[in-house]
């Protein structure tokens, strides 16, 4: 994320101490959070589980209280331009998710220059893989589950749902994919202009493999795509553009644009002390309860 996201600037790092000045910004979001009562009803119950070929982990966060039955699952990839990010520091959206009433995962994938497309998403389709094996035994129903990111892990998220080939080759089993929610994500940004794209993707043959739009289709799960008016990082063409392919094919799909939020505050407003800037965790949970259920 940008610096700008640093949590409200100069007045919110004074106001919550200069030793966490070094701090990225998620990381110091998820320590705001969970300052502000983000881990009320929500809690970590696994840590650095190891999954897939390549040496991943990652974590799962359920709700506090106990529940009836297993839960519905949501797996959560977190942003940084294929090249940055890790899922402690997005321990604030874990914890948001939890208290609503859902298992979540949040896996580490390979970055760049360490690794080119599609090495991220094959440590997608791993994770999805891991999750469907493995997360009865945490609470979770490996049949009801819904991909959910933000900015390139809302790449992730789509790409995954929408092509669905990668699952299958993986080991997983798409019909178990309920629904996806793609926060502020780029599903249509062919030419690569910025740094990040061309570094992740240029050198793929076939760039138009490279795109979540490219594989829209009649049956995809349902998708919520959120977008702002405010973001210059990643335009609300992406959105705009795949909402009204899968529209067109008639797939199941909501564009919800929040106006003048910029491509940080997207992901903020998950947080306990940003929710006010707009009601992205509310209107993602109903989305998502009303596919995978209670």
């Amino acid at each position: 994320m940008k610096k700008k996201l640093a949590l409200g600037g100069l007045a919110l790092v004074a106001a919550i101490g200069g030793t966490l000045a070094f701090t990225s910004p998620p990381r110091l979001l998820s320590w705001y959070d969970r300052a502000r009562g983000g881990t009320d009803g929500a809690q970590l119950v696994a840590e650095a589980v190891p999954y897939g070929s390549h040496g991943q982990s990652l974590d799962i966060w359920k709700p506090e209280a106990g529940a009836a039955g297993k839960l519905p699952v949501v797996i959560f990839w977190y942003g940084g331009g294929w090249a940055k990010g890790d899922r402690t520091s997005y321990a604030f959206a874990g914890r948001a998710l939890a208290r609503e009433g859902f298992l979540v995962v949040i896996p580490d994938y390979r970055k760049v220059p360490d690794i080119r497309f599609p090495a991220f998403l094959d440590d997608g389709a791993e994770a999805v893989r891991w999750v469907q094996d493995n997360v009865a035994a945490h609470g979770g129903d490996g049949t009801r589950i819904a991909f959910m990111g933000h900015s390139a892990g809302a790449y992730q998220a789509v790409m995954l749902a929408l092509d669905s080939k990668r699952l299958v080759a993986a080991g997983a089993d798409p019909a178990n994919v309920k629904a996806v929610v793609g926060l502020s994500g780029p599903y249509d940004f062919h030419p690569f202009t910025s740094e990040r794209a061309i570094a992740a993707f240029s050198q793929w043959p076939r760039p138009e493999e490279t795109q979540p739009i490219t594989y829209a289709r009649a049956d995809a799960p349902p998708a919520l795509l959120v977008t702002s008016d405010g973001d210059e990082t990643v335009r609300p063409k992406n959105a705009n553009n795949l909402g009204a392919k899968l529209r067109g094919l008639g797939a199941p799909v909501e564009v919800r644009n929040y106006g003048p939020l910029d491509h940080e505050e997207i992901v903020m407003a998950l947080s306990v002390p940003f929710r006010g800037k707009g009601p992205v965790l509310a209107d993602s949970v109903a989305f998502l309860k009303a596919r995978l259920g209670e």
